[in-house]
Formats: structure tokens, sequence, C-alpha cells
């Protein structure tokens, strides 16, 4: 169903500075589509160009809609901006109040592949000191949301109160209500994770797996499909769509303790638009949106999606270490 509003109109009655902001970031996310949409015809886009402090690849267009995101944002009322592209926090209206944490282009390494790639951002109110404006807990976002560049150009939004569903309309050039309210279904059969990394998962994560992977032989009683696309916003916007869980846990390898989202661009915004949708996003036990990162580039496990199957994975991490195996789900708790 398609409601007769813009993104414009839906933001009217909302908070002016805050409107003007996220219309910014719609702006140059129609942009971006239009040039991603050319692929090689567009430029190299996804030629490597450096490092970022996180130690991940940058492709050209990573710092290219870091660069056009900034110089857009600067005429608003974002004071402070924090990018996974740059290494500090940027002052950009020193007169302004919003502080925005931003995920350029999140999924540049499937630029080349033409797999859906996006932007993540994340806004608060600002605080006095710069990088103190995003060392806080998720819960004190006022807004929150991702443009995925895709067969549609769409944009996923939340100010607290629900999350909404707009599409780009290429022949007027405005993002369209689709959808007010979205609703994560809880009754699916997908999952998400990477398997090859089976083998360095803690024991809880690995006996998740494989009662999902025992399917209708297993406590589930039912099969279920592995999804995997090694694109946060891909699989983001799939759950959103169609329910399911994503999990991107800690492992043992070197560098990977922590997982490799990063809460502050990735970990906390994506929680925000999941639980405004009806779902939950955790670490794999406790809530994404109770936790203070400590560091402004620190990772995060994130585990989130439909609400029965994100509740499952953490009451796995709660059972003693010697009861957790694929077997174990038969016992009464699993029997579901």
């Amino acid at each position: 169903m398609t409601f007769d509003t813009n993104l414009a109109d839906f933001l009217a009655d909302k908070p002016e500075d805050l409107g003007v902001a996220i219309l910014a970031l719609a702006k140059v996310g129609k942009d971006l589509a239009a040039l991603i949409s050319r692929g090689a015809l567009g430029g190299e886009l996804g030629c490597a160009v450096g490092e970022n402090l996180g130690g991940d690849q940058q492709k050209a267009l990573d710092v290219m809609a870091d660069d056009v995101f900034a110089a857009e944002l600067a005429k608003t009322q974002v004071k402070y901006y924090a990018s996974e592209e740059q290494d500090e926090v940027i002052t950009l209206n020193p007169d302004g109040h919003l502080a925005l944490a931003i995920d350029p282009l999140d999924g540049s390494s499937n630029i080349d592949v033409n797999v859906s790639i996006g932007t993540i951002f994340s806004i608060f109110e600002a605080n006095e000191g710069a990088i103190e404006s995003f060392l806080r807990p998720g819960k004190e976002q006022i807004a929150a949301g991702y443009i995925i560049f895709g067969p549609q150009t769409g944009l996923m939004l939340t100010l607290g109160n629900g999350t909404a569903m707009f599409i780009l309309d290429r022949e007027t050039g405005a993002f369209m209500l689709v959808n007010p309210r979205v609703n994560i279904a809880n009754d699916a059969i997908e999952y998400a994770i990477n398997a090859s990394n089976y083998r360095h998962w803690s024991k809880p994560i690995r006996a998740y797996i494989d009662d999902m992977i025992a399917g209708v032989d297993g406590v589930h009683g039912r099969n279920f499909n592995m999804r995997w696309v090694a694109s946060l916003i891909a699989e983001t916007h799939r759950i959103i769509s169609r329910g399911g869980i994503f999990l991107y846990p800690g492992d043992t390898r070197e560098g990977y303790k922590m997982g490799r989202l990063r809460m502050v661009y990735e970990g906390a915004p994506v929680a925000f638009v999941v639980e405004q949708a009806g779902g939950i996003a955790t670490d794999g036990k406790d809530r994404i949106l109770d936790q203070t990162p400590t560091e402004l580039h620190g990772r995060t496990p994130l585990v989130f999606g439909s609400k029965d199957k994100v509740t499952r994975v953490a009451a796995y991490h709660d059972l003693p270490e010697g009861e957790i195996s694929p077997l174990f789900g038969k016992r009464g708790l699993f029997n579901v």
C-alpha cells in the first residue's frame, strides 16, 4: 500500500532542525543512488584508496560519500559529525545542537558485484563535548535509519515512535512513504551468519546454529534457510522486510573478540531501527541500546531480528557450560 505523503510531509510536524538534517541525508542519498546505479559507467567506485582507523579498506565511493554527506550536513544544525571514515569527530556547524554519526557507505566491498549497499546514520542531541556526544547509550538516540541502494532505493527511519519505510520515486525524486509502521515478522525461517567461522565461535553460538541446522529433526521441528550477503544493510533490510535473525558474534580470532561491527556507526542505529520495528537487538546476551561505547570506533558483537529467535540466543548463553551441545535443546527450556 502506498501512502499519499513523501518524506518532507512526514517530517513537517517534527522538530524542524531534525527534519532538515534528515532531508539533507535523503538528498545526498538520492544523488548517491544515481551514481551507484551507473556502475562502471560512473568510474572506478570500488577501487581501494586507503584504510580507515579500524583497519578496513576504503573504497573510492566510501571517501566520496563521506565528503558529500559532511558538506551537505554542514548547512544544517549538525554540530558534531562522527564518520566511520574519519579518525575523529568533526565540527560542522559550531552553532548547531545535533550530533550525527554515520557509516557513509556500508558494504562498499560489494560495489563491484552489484549487491545492495547503503548508508547508516544515528542522531543525538549534542553534548558539550564532541566525543562525549557519541559515547553514550544508544537509547538516547533521537533518530536513526539507513538508506539502501538496491533494486529500489529505500529509506528506513525511526524517530522513536515506530519505524517507517520510504521508497525513492525516481520519476519525482521524492522519497515516498510506503509503510508508516514496519513490524518484523516473528515466524520466519531464515538466519544470517558467516558459517565459515564456525570453528571460531563460542559454544553457545555453535549450539544455537547446530539446532537450526538440525531443522525438522531437531528441537525446532522445522527447517531453516541460511542467508549471508556480507552487507549489513542488505541483511538488515531483509530481516526488517520478512523477519529472521542476523548474527555477527565475537570469536576467537585475533581482532574479532568483539566482532567487527562498530557500536556507534552500526550497532546502535541498527538496534534502534530494529527495536522500533518490533524486533530485538543484543550483543548475544544483553540489549545493545543499554550499552555505552567506550571508543568512537569500538566494536560490538551484534545479534538482531525477530524477538523469539534473539531471545533464544540469549538463553543459550545462560545455560551451564556442560549442557551446551547440539542435543541439549531437547531439554524443557527449548521445547517449543
